[in-house]
């Protein structure tokens, strides 16, 4: 089966820290990740970790029956993501190929949707420095993320040590209940307006 590549390609950046372009980890929710065929329950979240612990071997996921591994990874506000990274297996165990959907619930492997919003081939990669940018026209609004690591490098199973993710963040507006409580008669006093970009950590 073969798939078509959007994207594809890594970049090397010596010329920005990535300790600091890749601490979207901070962002994500953790206790609602979902990692579906880890061999290992609980495993999948220990890859979203400080680029400091990239290498760190002790922490990572592997799959179960086969290569492949489906993430459902929920950010705590809105998130423009720009490029992300992947550590994986050594040989055969490196993760081959990346499928990522936007903003779409948490599904199994036979509700993919055949046409994923941006397909990206991965280069064995053991360090972090190869950076994959994605289509930011496109991730420009992203609440969460399912990433499918559909194929490996020839192995029985896939290991992924690292995947960090660049952008910038934004937290989630927490007003919007409250404000719809007196809607009826608007105030343009009572809305916050500058409060949503006050709030926003932009990570550049």
């Amino acid at each position: 089966m073969s798939h078509s590549s959007h994207g594809c390609g890594g970049h090397h950046h010596d010329d920005q820290d990535p300790a600091i372009l890749f601490s979207l980890y901070k962002k994500i929710d953790l206790t609602k990740v979902q990692c579906l065929n880890e061999a290992e329950d609980g495993s999948g979240k220990k890859v979203f970790k400080a680029w400091e612990q990239r290498l760190d071997k002790d922490k990572f996921v592997e799959s179960d029956c086969d290569e492949e591994l489906l993430f459902y990874v929920p950010f705590t506000g809105d998130v423009k993501l720009k490029a992300l990274r992947v550590i994986g297996g050594d040989g055969g165990q490196h993760p081959k190929e990346l499928r990522l959907y936007k903003n779409r619930p948490p599904m199994g492997f036979d509700e993919l949707a055949a046409e994923a919003d941006q397909v990206i081939q991965l280069s064995k990669d053991q360090t972090g420095e190869v950076e994959y940018p994605v289509k930011i026209a496109k991730f420009s609004s992203v609440q969460s993320l399912l990433m499918h690591f559909s194929r490996n490098y020839g192995d029985d199973t896939t290991i992924i040590y690292y995947i960090g993710f660049q952008g910038d963040y934004k937290e989630a507006n927490r007003h919007e209940v409250t404000i719809c409580t007196y809607e009826a008669r608007p105030n343009p006093a009572d809305h916050k307006v500058n409060d949503f970009n006050s709030a926003g950590n932009i990570i550049s």
